[in-house]
């Protein structure tokens, strides 16, 4: 149970983990005392991020809590998308979630940038939806669909409310926090052709689904501008559980021209202090199997390390 004393203590923490300069005494603070504190005894509040955004936000979930007590949600992937997104550009999202990301590139690309938020989950979609009207994100088209590689009806289950980004199609078998189906479609049957063309970057984070996302995007990579990029979430483990491999997305990606580089990303609170302080992280040359989750980018780029 909290007390007055308590909720101050973390009030104060917070403040320090968040605008103190330096990372002295933060990682620790985070993971021991404020990370699990508001997980246990939420709190709902409307935010400011680093990139100058407002989130409405629970801190119950992973994600929404980190942008509570960080500012910001997986920093190296929002680095990355800082140095990408220029004004004008295109950003399709797939598996938005709740909008971190959209709602950034919604401000990195501008008036005259396309921004395209896919999300399944109708209750993430909502909110998807509220956070960009918060944020007065014109730019954003918010869909509410699934992806795959045919039209097909998904079932998706959400393990526990508190990540509510783990909602899946892979096969579980534990006590579902909640279940829904929606009906799926390969992702150019989801785009105009405007938003095609122009796609400067597309975002892949669909909780082990990715093999039939990118093999329904195949068809569109030769289409797609010579700059644009793809980077995707890939969990091999979830994706055996559905038949696919991470072996063959790859080498959907290398067919088509594309290089695989690995960018480094650490979900544990400790790690987001000496990232949010560090050097910007870039992007490496990955050759070898993915056998663990990994953040890969994809680029027609060929290099040691992506620029």
């Amino acid at each position: 149970m909290s007390s007055p004393m308590s909720e101050a203590l973390v009030t104060l923490g917070r403040r320090y983990v968040r605008d103190a300069p330096g990372s002295v005494g933060k990682a620790l603070l985070a993971a021991r005392l404020l990370n699990p504190y508001l997980r246990e005894h939420p709190r709902r509040r409307v935010v400011g991020t680093r990139s100058g955004a407002r989130f409405a936000v629970d801190t119950q979930d992973l994600i929404q809590r980190y942008l509570y007590l960080f500012g910001v949600w997986e920093p190296h992937m929002t680095s990355w998308l800082q140095r990408r997104l220029k004004p004008g550009d295109g950003f399709v999202d797939v598996g938005a979630n709740v909008g971190v990301f959209s709602v950034l590139a919604a401000q990195l690309v501008g008036d005259k940038g396309q921004v395209v938020a896919i999300e399944a989950s109708p209750v993430f979609h909502r909110r998807l939806v509220q956070q960009a009207r918060l944020n007065g994100c014109r730019t954003i088209r918010a869909v509410n669909a699934a992806v795959s590689d045919g039209h097909k009806t998904l079932t998706f289950v959400l393990a526990s409310s508190r990540n509510m980004g783990a909602n899946s199609i892979v096969p579980y078998d534990g006590p579902a926090e909640s279940t829904f189906e929606i009906d799926a479609s390969p992702l150019p049957e989801l785009l105009d052709p405007s938003e095609i063309a122009n796609a400067r970057v597309i975002k892949i984070d669909v909780e082990g689904a990715e093999g039939s996302v990118v093999r329904g995007l195949a068809p569109l990579l030769g289409r797609l501008r010579p700059d644009a990029e793809i980077t995707v979430e890939v969990t091999p483990e979830r994706m055996a559980q559905l038949g696919d491999s991470a072996e063959e997305l790859l080498r959907t990606m290398a067919d088509a021209g594309f290089h695989a580089y690995r960018l480094a990303n650490d979900y544990a609170p400790e790690s987001y202090p000496p990232a949010l302080s560090g050097e910007p992280v870039v992007p490496v040359r990955w050759r070898g199997p993915v056998t663990v989750e990994t953040d890969l980018i994809f680029s027609r780029v060929d290099a040691e390390t992506l620029p």
